[in-house]
């Protein structure tokens, strides 16, 4: 038997992250973080083991790649350990994501491989889940021991054993009972003597006592054990119970019936088979108890002529709850939205919790599919309500996809998919709202899975390139610096616009992969045309809003400027407004751990949306980029010239520089000239170009007013 190891103190979970990184040790406390949780860290595989010694850890975060003793090493040695075999390992890492280092991953004990960066709602239910494995393994092996423990006192003693024992003759009539059965069959010993024990016996069931297994394993002088044996009482309740049968001295002609009641057990095995089904945050069904329940819903369903539809449910707004409120927050929103929903359904109908934000629900027996749109309605209604968590007022809402079965699928697996699909093009439709599933839905899913595999591929087969649109200073017709832009050139497609890739990438986290490369793109580029521009040429690079979440984008960042020997101010980066107003909060610490280590900030596409001036008083921003939709639209419209001219002149009293992008026609030139705009980029003034065709900027350029502009200085 497994060594019983003591439950961590107060009740924590144990986790042992080890990583040779000081700021992905950091970086893993933040993710991980939650009072229920301990975090420890070790910085080598040595260190690691020798914790291991010492605390009782419930899962282990394991770095493949460290010096002296690489993560495969300590999972070895680890399951070489009787203290530590049973503790689950998830590797991470940021390098050894070949097919043969996952194999080799696994075949080291590992329970999961995952890859660098990963995302948080990913690693956050997975370790959850591991966790409560691990506690729920404890507790079975506590439990066990007791039981033993019992039954081991239990047999050494009769008359006062809380086990029942019975003395039961050749013929099976019984001779003696002790006050334990006594009390579990509600009779006295004077009622059981000399009554047949068949009377009480419903299993296992036999209509001859010398054909039953008691009566031959006596005739053999062995133990009979009947583990799931039911007795039934003169009053007619069923009992479960263990019964074991051993032979006395052959001259007593008699055996010995040891009876174990099983209620308690058999309980606390159905409270956690409900377990093992049930979602422990919210009461609901968890994805297990899900599949167990529909799977045989659909069976059922098959030939009755009715309508089985299920609705995919993602929350909107939950992740600003969960980030700016906390976790704890975030439970009790869960907690709410379940309730919300059931009571909105029927108490037949199906409702589940699928991990995170998702929920699911399944209605059976509608005449017209149709009718799930009103269920949607409500359901969207009920979640859409502000609630005040912590004192603090919190909107949600809800997007929903809807799958009708057969139509959207003959399974269960393929239900979810197609419900799936149509959550996410409600989602694209603006959210707070329902989509139902059609085959175009799926026509794009199919080609968005397509896309989605050809830019991993291109990213493994560095198929990106870079282009730099200058930004020209009109007043002196020299280049201010250079926009550094993305490109890919499909083997098949061709040239893939951005406007394509570029929201994939951010959508899929495959940004996080590719942007540490952008940023040491940029950076190179601006070292290798030290010497050819001058020292104060600006290389801008765009800050996606999943990279602008990260924790380590300021180190990145630092990174490639001192591998590249720039100066911050040589680098800036832009940021646009979603980025920044999504978490106020976080967005001010992200922008002062920038400029702390120099590098400047720029405001990108401002005007594109629900911009707001108070964003340029109280973020610290050193430029600000007017969006090139709005550039293009502005000259049709009084309004849009008058919000333009005062954007510029608040700039220039907030020394934010201002760059008018997109500029196309020589009226847009013109106007923005005219009124204090000294920074253009745009087609009029010179396309995205190579390095080379670049570096003809180097001087001043031909600009579309330079006459007047001469006349003017």
């Amino acid at each position: 038997m497994d060594r019983v190891q003591p439950l961590p103190p107060n009740g924590k979970s144990v986790l042992l992250v080890v990583d040779d990184y000081p700021e992905n040790l950091v970086t893993m406390r933040a993710v991980l973080q939650r009072q229920d949780w301990e975090i420890v860290t070790a910085s080598s595989g040595m260190e690691a083991l020798g914790l291991l010694l010492d605390v009782d850890v419930d899962l282990v975060l394991l770095d493949v790649q460290m010096p002296e003793m690489d993560g495969f090493e300590v999972a070895r040695l680890m399951r070489g350990s009787q203290r530590t075999r049973l503790t689950p390992i998830i590797f991470l890492t940021a390098n050894e994501q070949s097919r043969d280092a996952v194999h080799k991953g696994y075949a080291s004990g590992a329970v999961d491989y995952l890859f660098k960066p990963f995302d948080p709602n990913i690693l956050k239910p997975k370790v959850q889940a591991l966790l409560e494995q691990q506690h729920n393994r404890r507790a079975l092996q506590k439990l066990s021991r007791e039981l033993e423990t019992a039954r081991a006192f239990n047999a050494s003693v009769l008359a006062n054993v809380g086990e029942g024992i019975l003395v039961v003759d050749e013929d099976g009539i019984i001779s003696f009972a002790n006050p334990a059965i006594c009390r579990l069959l509600g009779m006295t010993d004077g009622e059981l003597r000399g009554t047949d024990l068949c009377c009480y016996l419903q299993e296992p069931c036999f209509t001859e006592w010398k054909e039953s297994g008691f009566y031959h394993h006596y005739r053999r002088a062995d133990t009979y054990r009947v583990h799931d044996a039911v007795l039934r009482t003169p009053e007619g309740r069923q009992v479960p119970v263990a019964l074991s049968c051993a032979p006395l001295p052959e001259e007593q002609k008699a055996m010995v019936l040891s009876v174990l009641d099983m209620s308690v057990v058999r309980d606390l095995y159905r409270q956690l088979e409900q377990q093992a089904v049930t979602d422990s945050l919210t009461g609901l069904l968890n994805r297990r108890g899900f599949y167990q329940t529909v799977e045989g819903m659909l069976l059922r369903n098959e030939h009755s002529g009715k309508y089985l539809v299920v609705l995919y449910l993602d929350l909107d707004g939950f992740k600003h709850v969960n980030d700016s409120l906390g976790h704890d927050a975030g439970d009790q929103v869960l907690q709410w939205v379940g309730e919300q929903l059931k009571d909105c359904l029927r108490p037949y109908d199906v409702l589940a919790r699928m991990g995170g934000d998702e929920f699911v629900v399944v209605i059976d027996g509608l005449d017209f599919p149709e009718h799930a749109a009103k269920v949607a309605e409500k359901l969207i209604e009920r979640v859409s309500a502000r609630r005040h968590i912590d004192g603090i007022e919190a909107t949600l809402g809800a997007s929903i996809g809807i799958a009708v079965y057969p139509d959207c699928g003959t399974n269960l697996d393929g239900l979810l998919r197609a419900a799936d699909i149509a959550m996410y093009e409600a989602k694209r439709a603006g959210r707070h709202q329902y989509r139902f599933f059609d085959q175009y839905m799926n026509g794009r899913a199919r080609s968005r899975l397509m896309l989605e595999e050809s830019v991993r591929t291109a990213i493994d087969g560095k198929d990106f390139s870079m282009v730099y649109q200058p930004q020209i200073n009109v007043t002196t017709g020299r280049i201010r610096g250079f926009e550094a832009l993305l490109r890919w050139q499909h083997p098949d497609a061709g040239d893939v616009p951005s406007g394509v890739f570029i929201p994939l990438l951010e959508e899929t986290r495959l940004i996080n992969k590719l942007g540490g490369w952008i940023f040491e793109q940029g950076a190179a580029q601006r070292q290798r045309w030290n010497g050819v521009f001058p020292d104060d040429l600006i290389m801008s690079v765009s800050v996606s809003p999943a990279q602008f979440s990260m924790p380590n984008l300021a180190a990145e960042l630092q990174r490639a400027i001192h591998l590249h020997g720039l100066h911050p101010r040589q680098l800036e980066v832009e940021i646009t407004e979603p980025s920044l107003v999504h978490n106020l909060v976080h967005s001010r610490q992200q922008l002062r751990s920038l400029h702390d280590i120099g590098v400047r900030v720029s405001l990108d596409d401002f005007g594109a949306g629900d911009s707001s001036l108070a964003h340029l008083r109280n973020l610290d921003l050193d430029t600000l980029k007017l969006d090139r939709h709005f550039i293009g639209g502005m000259m049709g419209s009084p309004r849009d010239l008058a919000v333009a001219r005062s954007i510029i002149d608040l700039c220039r009293m907030l020394d934010i520089d201002v760059i008018a992008e997109g500029v196309e026609t020589q009226e847009q030139y013109d106007w923005l000239v005219a009124n204090g705009c000294q920074l253009m980029q745009g087609f009029l003034l010179a396309h995205p170009l190579e390095p080379k065709e670049a570096e003809r900027f180097v001087h001043p350029v031909q600009l579309p007013v330079a006459e007047r502009l001469l006349d003017q200085g």
